[in-house]
């Protein structure tokens, strides 16, 4: 086993053993900070997998951004109460469905197909991670970039025009 492989499956681990301990802490600031670690996992087997631009973006806009906005959500709204343990039934669900996810990705990856190698006449000049993105993103994904930048400005303008209201 390589260091890069070895490196890969310990935070691989370490990712969905935290990813775990998000959704069993009672403690929702305990969660918030377990779903840190699992963002700065994630980050690093993007980086372990050449992926510096996604590793970059991960801990910025997830481990930076969205975690912050969860952390003053959850220290805005008063807790009145702990949280209980979900019925019997809910946990039988959860389990049921848990298991045929599983089953649905054991048959998935057990079956799949192999690629094909990329013949050496197509291979091209590598270019960097982050041009790479930029061309896929402005050349074939032009008008799905382009809908998600209007429905984001919708998105911070929306909240400014409700809030005037209420004034």
């Amino acid at each position: 086993m390589t260091g890069s492989a070895f490196i890969f499956y310990l935070l691989s681990a370490v990712a969905v053993i935290s990813a775990v301990m998000v959704v069993t802490r009672r403690n929702a600031v305990h969660s918030a900070l377990f779903l840190v670690l699992t963002f700065f996992c994630v980050a690093g087997i993007y980086v372990v997998l050449a992926a510096e631009f996604l590793a970059a973006v991960q801990v910025l806009v997830y481990a930076g951004g969205i975690v912050v906005l969860y952390l003053f959500v959850i220290m805005l709204v008063p807790q009145h109460a702990p949280l209980k343990a979900p019925p019997m039934r809910h946990m039988v669900g959860a389990l049921m469905l848990a298991g045929l996810l599983a089953g649905a990705l054991i048959t998935f990856f057990w079956d799949a197909p192999e690629v094909a190698p990329v013949p050496a006449a197509a291979a091209t000049t590598p270019a960097g991670n982050i041009e790479t993105v930029g061309m896929e993103l402005y050349q074939r994904y032009l008008l799905p970039f382009e809908v998600a930048s209007l429905l984001l400005l919708v998105a911070m303008i929306a909240p400014v025009i409700l809030a005037r209201r209420r004034i």
